[in-house]
């Protein structure tokens, strides 16, 4: 399949907005509250779409895709975070590597970074598995102290194979 991203708009964060996972990745789910937080061209969110031109994902850069508690250094100019989202009839049907990696071809063609990071709930090993097919490797975990919630952090070199 081929995936085209482009900068979010109102349209795109809207949808978005009204996507509903089922446990346990509710913590995933946005609400219209959020919609503005998106479009803000700061926060780096993209839309992707499909070869169809339909929009089944997003994913953002750099702050937006890091987690409170987190372990980021402020000097790690060189690595780029990574955060993704499909839609939820998406999800577990086998389109997450091919989706994740044209996301991380986008980033390296935009952004150049040396290595990418991504934070991932622990509980969600479908994503975790899809981030480990493409190269990533277990760096750091931390448990987030305002709701006792585990994550991972994954890293990567840019310079591996993306699919």
């Amino acid at each position: 399949m081929d995936y085209t991203l482009h900068r979010m708009n109102e349209q795109d964060a809207g949808w978005i907005a009204t996507w509903q996972y089922d446990p346990p990745y509710t913590l995933y789910n946005h609400s219209p509250f959020d919609v503005p937080f998106i479009l803000n061209p700061d926060n780096r969110y993209y839309a992707v779409n499909n070869g169809s031109d339909r929009l089944i994902g997003y994913c953002c850069f750099g702050a937006e895709a890091r987690v409170q508690e987190g372990e980021y250094e402020e000097s790690e100019s060189s690595i780029l975070d990574v955060g993704v989202g499909m839609h939820p009839t998406f999800v577990g049907k086998g389109y997450g590597k091919e989706f994740v990696g044209a996301v991380l071809q986008f980033a390296v063609d935009d952004f150049t970074p040396s290595k990418f990071r991504a934070t991932i709930a622990a509980n969600n090993e479908r994503s975790l598995k899809t981030f480990r097919k493409l190269g990533f490797r277990e760096t750091v975990r931390f448990t987030r102290s305002g709701d006792a919630m585990d994550f991972v952090q994954l890293e990567r070199d840019v310079d591996i194979e993306y699919n």
